[in-house]
């Protein structure tokens, strides 16, 4: 058991925002968010920008949104810190 909390793993998010955000404020989302995610010692951090798509249903009154992938890797422990915050 103690091995598996210090094993480094694979994630994989999907993140969906609001359509109103630009490029400029996407792109400072996703800075943010990956900054984040390093002082919680993530490494290998990358972020995708899917582009704005139709939700297959509404959220929150929005029928399309910004999606956002990110892609990184961490131990599980610090990924249970950073979800829970």
């Amino acid at each position: 058991k103690m091995l598996f909390m210090t094993t480094t793993i694979k994630y994989e998010m999907m993140i969906l925002l609001t359509e109103e955000f630009n490029d400029n404020e996407l792109k400072n989302w996703a800075f943010n968010y990956a900054k984040a995610l390093r002082k919680l010692n993530a490494s290998e951090i990358s972020v995708i920008s899917r582009g704005k798509r139709d939700l297959a249903y509404e959220i929150a009154n929005q029928k399309r949104g910004n999606f956002i992938q990110i892609n990184f890797s961490s131990i599980p422990k610090y990924v249970e810190n950073f979800s829970s915050s």
